[in-house]
């Protein structure tokens, strides 16, 4: 496809209309199927990137997620690897759902709209995506199979139903799991979440607490914060379960705790206002209103300043003195944490502490701080010359010795037992809205809760319903609600709540190996070839929510006798967000980027003709909210989705923040447009240089040969380890070595085209462009990755990056494993380099054999 260029009559080729290179090469990739995987072919490659909300439109975070996963999809099926890169649609939610309900149209449409869009979309970006076998969650192919999925789990009993005080978002009128509360508020909605008795199914999440912990260890390509993450959530405490007797009764109050050895200080119990033993209470108007201002005011993890109580008229016995403990309800308990209860020990524990002075409780010390003068209680450091004081048979010995001792003296009494208690809690996955996945669940009128017979399924969605009236639609409608059950003829109720949408997401990567199964939810000959998940590609966001709970599904469904690994994502690839800088005016109202003028030193906006002041902000995560947004169509229309591509990765490490810059993009496209009019039918294709080629190179020449070869060997290395920008930063260098340096044609024919093989996994529209012009029949991705010789390598030469506040400034050719200050020495003695850098610098990042970065 020859464009002419405008406004000019030169014979070169013009980079002015790169989206219609772009589409021809996107049409031609279609037509061939290029990107569909080879069946059970050796070496295979599962790359995945999290798959989006289709919520209409993409934006920047969706083009920088998705062109690293191509970038890599592209590397691995140019060295031969049998590569799966699949697309889907986390299609079920409340955002359809609100969106239908808003504006009186049907959420199904409106999701498939918006697919269609974004599908359009994501096309537009030249990805290597298999569409062959793409998904969607609302779909009734794949909510079928996972409704078959809900009855394994059922039927293992890792499924269960009871009444419980859940999360409920009193806007999106739903029940949220506790991982979808952030800081007391929904994660969606953002309205205060409140606490509500509901009859609920739950999935037994917590029945592999201790693996989910443990595993974590194993996973050696995952980022450690993501680790970490789930190990906090998980949140494993080892300590003591203590039985204290009620006095007067045969009755106990289990209570676990870390502290067993501060048992001698125990003061009083508190409880949980959902303990079982609230239900004596159950008649008291007082504990009632009580109860009902803890629920309203408890923030799922989070501490809370004011502490209210309410005092039984019962004791219990302390395991050791027999003395009388008093025992209280309280909001700062939890039934998420241990059972319930907890033994209060105000000396040593601000929370037990301040509880304590307000209900006047005494405050036993019975750890010695070891200091001269007077501490304050409560006095919760314990150092290593601390002793126990006030404590019986612990007296004097240091807390480690006396927890264990403690335990040992628990377990004589049989009042107690070492034990390990972990914080995660069981996942609750019913949800009360009408787009989502149904429960296949009936409920037959002499009481029986029935699985729905795998022969009636999928239970479908009514295709209308009513959204007029507030709650769930589904329990208003009365002729998809009503049934019968087929064995017995009784009447019979459908459950009306649908499921989760992150349950939804658990599973997904098993349907992309065999999307178009339907006697199963995967077939297992696909999954064994395909899993696990090679590279798995998404926002640090999700390390709790959507990562953990797919890590449960993978344990759970072996469980149910799938043969699938345990860890569904081998390695885990956590990209940064796109950042742009923020302005505000007076009013501290939002303003465009855009929009803003600068003069001088100062920014400014024009409104009704005048010009306003305006305040320059921080670069924050694009969002809607802050009108620091940019639509990703628009530079891709102006000026091509390569450009798009080529600044998304070479900005900035994928792990970090990318802040987005209209100069940067601008740069970009001038440094393409000024290789592709350099490059246009200057030069023929070829794959290799042969020996008799190789034996025509001058000795003058070889320093070139050498120069390709390094960067043939470092830019594969760079790609497969993620270092797109370093990548990027050898590439730029080559094509300045070639336009500073004559080349012989041989030389100069094998120089491009592996500049071009080497780029066409990044700006794949552009280099296939190239290519047919030089010769080259056919698709740059189906060629074999070039290789290098490795005996024209001098090893012992690296390139170090030098930055400056983690910005690229320069290259530096270096022997290999130079120390830091020898490095700063040779920086210090090269013309090129600014003083600045080492003089000013408040602190030097040394990575050897990669990286000097100067902070100033």
């Amino acid at each position: 496809m020859d464009l002419e260029p405008s406004g000019t009559s030169t014979k070169k080729m013009e980079y002015n209309k790169p989206y219609l290179i772009e589409k021809k090469w996107q049409e031609l990739w279609a037509s061939k199927n290029t990107f569909a995987p080879i069946k059970n072919k050796k070496n295979k490659f599962y790359i995945l990137e999290m798959f989006p909300y289709p919520s209409g439109n993409i934006h920047m975070g969706h083009l920088r997620n998705y062109t690293i996963g191509d970038v890599i999809a592209r590397f691995y099926k140019s060295n031969n690897f049998n590569v799966l890169h699949p697309m889907g649609w986390d299609s079920f939610g409340m955002p359809a759902e609100n969106a239908a309900i808003e504006n009186n149209l049907n959420p199904k449409k409106w999701t498939e709209k918006n697919i269609e869009k974004m599908r359009g979309q994501l096309k537009s970006i030249g990805l290597s995506i298999d569409w062959s076998r793409e998904i969607s969650t609302c779909s009734e192919k794949y909510y079928l199979q996972q409704q078959k999925l809900f009855l394994d789990l059922f039927n293992a009993g890792l499924v269960y139903k009871k009444d419980s005080y859940v999360n409920w978002d009193p806007v999106d009128e739903t029940v949220l799991a506790n991982e979808q509360v952030i800081d007391g508020k929904g994660w969606r909605s953002g309205a205060i979440v409140e606490k509500k008795k509901l009859s609920q199914w739950f999935l037994k999440i917590t029945d592999f607490s201790k693996e989910l912990f443990d595993d974590l260890n194993q996973l050696e390509s995952w980022p450690e914060k993501v680790k970490t993450m789930q190990k906090n959530w998980i949140g494993i405490s080892e300590g003591a379960e203590i039985s204290f007797k009620i006095q007067n009764s045969d009755k106990h109050i289990k209570v676990f705790t870390t502290r067993p050895e501060t048992i001698f200080g125990a003061t009083f119990l508190a409880l949980s206002v959902e303990h079982e033993i609230s239900k004596i209470y159950e008649d008291n108007k007082e504990f009632k209103i009580f109860k009902e201002k803890c629920l309203k005011n408890q923030k799922p993890n989070e501490d809370l300043n004011e502490k209210f109580s309410f005092k039984t008229n019962f004791f219990v016995i302390h395991p050791f003195t027999e003395k009388k403990i008093p025992v209280f309800f309280s909001n700062y308990i939890l039934m998420d944490y241990g059972s319930g209860a907890i033994f209060g020990c105000p000396a040593h524990d601000q929370r037990d502490f301040d509880f304590a002075k307000n209900n006047k409780i005494e405050i036993i010390k019975v750890i010695d701080d070891r200091s001269n003068g007077s501490v304050d209680l409560p006095f919760c450091e314990v150092k290593k010359d601390s002793k126990m004081i006030n404590s019986e048979f612990l007296d004097n010995l240091n807390p480690h010795q006396a927890k264990e001792l403690s335990i040992k003296k628990l377990q004589e009494k049989k009042l107690g037992n070492k034990k390990i208690d972990y914080r995660l809690r069981d996942w609750g996955i019913s949800r009360q809205r009408y787009w989502g996945c149904p429960i296949p669940i009936i409920y037959r009128e002499d009481g029986k809760v029935l699985p729905v017979l795998e022969e009636d399924l999928p239970v479908k969605l009514p295709p209308n319903i009513n959204f007029k009236n507030s709650g769930n639609p589904l329990s208003a409608d009365s002729s998809w609600k009503f049934t019968k059950c087929k064995e017995t003829g009784q009447k019979a109720l459908r459950e009306t709540d649908t499921l989760d949408t992150f349950f939804d997401s658990s599973w997904y990567y098993l349907r992309f190996c065999s999307p178009m199964e339907t006697d199963h939810p995967f077939n297992q000959e696909d999954v064994k070839y395909w899993m696990p998940v090679d590279h798995y590609i998404g926002g640090v966001e999700h390390a709790i929510l959507h990562l953990l709970y797919s890590r449960f599904f993978s344990r759970a469904l072996k469980k149910c006798g799938y043969e699938i690994p345990k860890e569904p994502f081998k390695k885990l690839v956590t990209q940064g967000m796109v950042c742009h800088e923020t302005y505000i005016d007076e009013n501290k109202k939002w303003v465009e980027p855009s929009k803003v003028i600068k003069k001088d030193d100062d920014y400014y906006y024009k409104k009704n003709g005048n010009l306003l002041s305006v305040k320059k902000g921080r670069s924050e995560k694009m969002s809607k909210s802050k009108k620091n947004v940019v639509d990703p169509s628009e530079i891709i229309s102006l000026y091509g989705a390569d450009t798009a591509r080529l600044f998304m990765i070479s900005d900035s490490p994928p792990e970090r923040d990318l802040d987005w810059s209209i100069d940067g993009i601008k740069a970009t496209y001038k440094f393409l447009k000024k290789i592709f009019t350099n490059l246009y039918g200057t030069f023929t294709f070829t794959e290799d240089l042969n020996d008799k080629d190789l034996k025509k190179i001058k000795i003058s020449e070889k320093k070139t040969y050498e120069f390709i070869q390094k960067i043939i060997m470092e830019f594969s290395n760079d790609i497969k380890n993620y270092r797109f920008n370093i990548a990027v930063a050898k590439l730029r260098e080559m094509s300045n070595y070639a336009f500073k340096n004559k080349i012989s044609s041989e030389l100069k024919d094998y120089f491009w085209s592996i500049f071009l093989r080497l780029f066409s996994i990044i700006i794949p529209h552009f280099c296939d462009e190239l290519a047919k012009k030089a010769g080259f029949t056919g698709f740059l991705i189906n060629l074999s990755w070039p290789q290098y010789d490795s005996q024209s390598i001098n090893t012992d030469l690296v390139k170090m990056v030098i930055q400056v506040n983690g910005k690229k400034k320069s290259i530096i050719e270096v022997t290999q494993n130079l120390e830091k200050e020898k490095l700063i020495e040779i920086i210090k003695g090269n013309k090129n380099f600014s003083a600045t850098y080492y003089f000013n610098a408040k602190k030097v990042i040394f990575v050897k054999n990669k990286i000097i970065n100067f902070v100033i």
